[in-house]
């Protein structure tokens, strides 16, 4: 865990969240400023800052599954939805912790 990170934060319950998935790994949670129906954030509970620095194989195949099971929860995976993770300054990072977007539940823009 890393002190200065929101996420970390959330994942030890010191920011309260809207959670929809939780397990030993990973914790997904409603994004607070959403820019679809439905935008959720999938984290893992390691401090992991982008995809570039993640090793752990397992982990990345179990985040997919967890992201196929909220979508089919949510109702959005026969229509379609969208998975987006930003690395680094350039592509948006925000948070310095690897996390997923699932957004969906509308028609999405080409971008």
């Amino acid at each position: 865990m890393k002190e200065d990170c929101i996420f970390c934060k959330i994942i030890n319950n010191e920011i309260p969240s809207t959670k929809v998935y939780e397990d030993d790994t990973l914790i997904a949670f409603n994004d607070i400023n959403p820019i679809a129906p439905v935008h959720i954030l999938v984290v893992p509970k390691v401090h992991v800052e982008n995809l570039m620095e993640l090793e752990d194989n397992e982990l990345l195949v179990h985040i997919v599954e967890v992201i196929k099971q909220i979508a089919k929860e949510q109702g959005i995976d026969k229509e379609g939805f969208r998975v987006v993770t930003n690395n680094g300054e350039n592509a948006g990072q925000e948070v310095k912790h690897l996390h997923f977007h699932i957004l969906g539940g509308k028609k999405l823009g080409v971008n």
